[in-house]
């Protein structure tokens, strides 16, 4: 065995280290070796020891600051032990008294809510009833939600002999009330007729009209099931006399509809910003389009929070409940009123693979009869009124069930039912920063969609008159051009909806725009002829009408709230195919007829509409006036018109200035006469 130094300490310390020809340690010499590293240590403390009075401080200060680092260093581990004993405790705590923690949370923000409410209706109820209509609201849906999770089953046992009851006194329970309701129709047809005049028979005739056309042209006309059908066209009347003939209803969907229009106005921040203080100067680009992105990016925030999801599944059970319609073509139908015909196919994705032809059918068709929440607002911006829009959308999704079971009934047995326990498809969103991030990414191709058609359409369509032009100038009618074509191909189904007939060939032109191009245009041109008659002016220019009346700017609006365009038709196809690969070739042999369907069912929109249309309700009298002179807005001698000319005369008797908007003509003056009977006096 032999003994070696090494030198491998650069401080100056020597350690021995002990080495056997074997390579081999052995225990006593790793002894000797701890014996030797403490003398060693010794020794060196001694010479450090020599130094003077300062470098012995610094040396002490030193060793305790060491001691301290390394106190320290064991304090931070028994503090981290106790920290995550703590949280440990506090978890604990938490998962055992998680409901009633949350009951507390809860319980103090909802009394926040409802002192919020107190206080806003205490100082001014008529400031605050919208904030306590929408609570009054909300509270009844969340008992309502809250009983039927936890009660259902005896519920449904309570209402159980009801039912049966009613299942076998149906046969003639329904034939009863197919006959009061006939009976119902027709004292309402006469007594409205005595009151507001014969034009509402016209739209009358026209969705009967519409009803037969379907009925011939069905696919399978001996197999209709008309609970739908009627159910749908009586949920659509129903909806359509609340909104349009009742104050409530009319005032309700008008304060919503300036709600909106207050609503999409924010958007003007981000164009401002984006685009300089003159972007109205582009109105389109600039002003509609990014409406388009700030009301995606709001659809897309509710589907995070899933209110859109809850909103829907209420309407979609709705009509499920009244019309007999299945879940899913419920679902899509109740989706439409609020996104496009590609999305709300999304909400039933898993179950798409399983639908019968008549259901396919009715998806497709609910897509082509309404509009997405997202254009909505453009066409808003476009000074379309925003209530008669949204009685559109509503009302549509009744009928789009009722002319798709009447176009295509169903001949299958559908396997999703109730009992399948359906579910809508989740938001895929992590939190609200990324669903607004979403939202606006999903608006891009909405946008370039809607900005590269109408820069195609608009330059194929110029092109088009052109040749129509030049075909016509051949014949010595130079007029020619597309529009010229769809308004007569048109004219009648425009004329039956309840459109004066002077106006019908406008209507049909709008049609035809709509129809072989898409509603954006159309709406953009009928945004013109509104414009034209609220400056006034003269009605003809050359022979052409520039503005058309109230009553048939609103029947347009209704017809025209859809997307069946051959454009959305490959959209369609597309966007499904997509979805439910399996069923590609149901998709393409039903879409063509599900366009048709959904034009028809805005057409019984239309014609909804034009029996309740009151222009009361939104025209001043002086504008009743002048329109009754050539007695194509009002009906002769209708309750509204005598009550004009009743406060005009009195506004003459007494040289008061009752109507200080109102410039009335002589032809005004001689209606009044006509219809009162007045002294010659005031008709000079």
């Amino acid at each position: 065995m032999e003994l070696k130094e090494t030198n491998c300490d650069p401080a100056g310390v020597h350690n021995l280290a002990f080495q056997n020809d074997s390579g081999s340690v052995d225990a006593t010499n790793l002894k000797g070796l701890g014996d030797s590293s403490q003398q060693n240590k010794n020794s060196q403390n001694k010479r450090t020891g020599h130094t003077n009075q300062g470098d012995e401080y610094i040396n002490i200060e030193s060793d305790l600051l060491e001691n301290k680092c390394a106190t320290g260093d064991d304090e931070q581990p028994r503090l981290k032990r106790h920290l995550e004993k703590n949280c440990g405790k506090i978890c604990e705590f938490y998962k055992k008294h998680k409901i009633r923690i949350h009951c507390v949370i809860y319980g103090i923000l909802m009394t926040a809510y409802l002192a919020v409410v107190i206080a806003a209706c205490s100082l001014n109820f008529r400031r605050g009833l919208p904030l306590f209509i929408i609570t009054v609201v909300a509270t009844f849906f969340i008992c309502w939600d809250f009983l039927i999770a936890k009660y259902e089953d005896k519920i449904t046992a309570f209402f159980s002999p009801g039912e049966r009851c009613l299942k076998k006194q149906w046969f003639w329970l329904k034939w009863v009330l197919c006959a009061a309701l006939i009976i119902t129709i027709i004292c309402w047809l006469i007594f409205d007729t005595m009151e507001q005049g014969s034009r509402q028979l016209i739209s009358f005739g026209g969705l009967v009209m519409y009803v037969l056309l379907m009925l011939i042209f069905s696919k399978y006309p001996t197999r209709v099931a008309w609970r739908p059908v009627l159910s749908g066209i009586g949920m659509q009347f129903i909806l359509g006399l609340l909104i349009l003939r009742t104050k409530m209803g009319f005032d309700v969907f008008n304060w919503l509809g300036v709600q909106i229009q207050t609503f999409l106005e924010y958007s003007d921040t981000g164009a401002k910003f984006v685009f300089g203080e003159k972007y109205k100067d582009h109105f389109f680009a600039f002003k509609v389009l990014p409406i388009v992105v700030f009301f995606s990016t709001v659809m897309s925030l509710l589907y995070h929070i899933g209110f859109m999801q809850w909103l829907i599944a209420k309407v979609g059970w709705i009509m499920h409940i009244f019309m007999g319609t299945t879940p899913v073509e419920s679902l899509v139908a109740a989706g439409n009123i609020f996104v496009g015909q590609t999305e709300s196919p999304l909400l039933v994705r898993p179950y798409l693979p399983y639908i019968t032809k008549s259901e396919l059918h009715a998806v497709m068709t609910a897509g082509f009869s309404t509009i997405a929440g997202s254009v909505l607002g453009a066409y808003i911006s476009f000074g379309v009124s925003s209530s008669h829009l949204l009685t559109a959308s509503v009302m549509s999704a009744p009928a789009s069930l009722a002319t798709s079971k009447l176009f295509w009934p169903e001949t299958e047995k559908p396997l999703v039912t109730l009992r399948s326990n359906l579910q809508m498809a989740k938001c895929e969103s992590k939190n609200l920063l990324d669903a607004a991030s979403q939202g606006a990414s999903t608006s891009i191709t909405l946008v370039a969609n809607i900005v590269v058609n109408l820069i195609s359409f608009l330059a194929v369509l110029t092109f088009l008159d052109s040749a129509l032009s030049w075909l016509g100038s051949l014949f010595d009618y130079p007029q020619l051009n597309f529009e010229n074509i769809c308004a007569y191909v048109f004219m009648p189904f425009s004329f039956m909806m309840g459109v004066d007939w002077e106006d019908s060939f406008i209507v049909g032109g709008l049609l035809g725009y709509k129809t072989f191009f898409n509603e954006f245009l159309a709406y953009e041109r009928l945004s013109k002829l509104i414009h034209n008659r609220e400056k006034g002016g003269s009605m003809y220019i050359n022979g052409v009408k520039q503005y058309m009346t109230v009553r048939s700017e609103v029947i347009a609006t209704y017809a025209l709230c859809g997307f069946a365009n051959f454009g959305s038709l490959g959209l369609v196809i597309g966007g499904l195919t997509s979805i439910a690969p399996s069923k590609k070739k149901e998709i393409v042999d039903g879409a063509f007829r599900a366009m048709i369907a959904g034009t028809v069912a805005c057409f019984m929109t239309a014609c909804v509409a034009g029996m309740l249309t009151v222009p009361g309700l939104e025209v001043p009298c002086h504008i009743l006036l002048g329109n009754a002179s050539n007695f194509t807005d009002v009906p002769a001698k209708s309750i509204r018109l005598v009550e004009c000319c009743q406060r005009l005369f009195t506004s003459a008797d007494h040289s008061e200035k009752i109507f200080p908007e109102g410039n009335y003509s002589l032809s005004s003056w001689k209606v009044c006469c006509e219809i009162l009977g007045r002294p010659a006096f005031h008709c000079t």
